[in-house]
């Protein structure tokens, strides 16, 4: 797969040009994870309930996506892995792809000395905290002509505060947590390329035949 670290970037304009790669793939496109962060802004998926953005006091951007789950919070700190896969190509569908893209993001916590899970029910990776469960990564995507886009939000040093201001995922009262609280020396940029590379073996491995 190819790796493009695209720095700080806008949304919007980052998931136009997710859209167009998309359109524009053949057979023989190369599937691609892009590296980015994003400036302060939430996202509201296709399921997506306004009653899910509680306040706003700093008025932060709110954009209607087309990505799979409900509302959730992007900002610098935030190490963000868009997938941009040909799914049939690679031999199995999105529940397994949900999977491998937790099964990367849990294997960057065992890196870090940190224990991570997933949870069928709702997609995404926690951990256990002395003050009890708390979500780390969160997952939305979208699959168009049989290829997916956009991908998986990595907590690692981030203002956490924003997420007070929503039911993250829809849930309310879930706790939100980052690496950084977990793990000393939790750098964003080194974080997003060690996840990037985590991806890479995990959603190019075998299918389970």
């Amino acid at each position: 797969m190819l790796i493009r670290t695209l720095g700080r970037v806008d949304y919007q304009a980052t998931w136009e040009a997710m859209r167009a790669f998309t359109d524009a793939r053949s057979k023989d496109t190369e599937d691609e994870l892009w590296i980015v962060e994003h400036d302060p802004v939430f996202t509201q998926g296709i399921a997506g309930k306004a009653e899910h953005l509680l306040l706003n006091p700093e008025q932060i951007p709110v954009v209607q996506t087309d990505r799979g789950g409900q509302i959730t919070y992007h900002g610098p700190g935030q190490a963000m892995v868009y997938v941009l896969l040909d799914l049939r190509r690679a031999g199995y569908g999105v529940r397994e792809l949900v999977q491998r893209i937790e099964n990367a993001v849990i294997a960057v916590l065992a890196a870090h000395g940190v224990e991570g899970y997933g949870k069928r029910d709702a997609p995404g990776v926690y951990v256990r905290r002395r003050e009890g469960e708390a979500k780390i990564a969160s997952l939305g995507l979208k699959v168009r002509n049989g290829c997916t886009y956009h991908g998986v939000a990595f907590n690692v040093a981030m203002d956490l505060a924003p997420f007070a201001c929503i039911n993250p995922c829809g849930y309310s009262g879930l706790a939100v947590t980052q690496l950084s609280a977990l793990a000393a020396g939790a750098d964003t940029a080194t974080v997003a390329r060690t996840l990037a590379d985590a991806l890479t073996l995990s959603l190019t491995a075998l299918a389970a035949s």
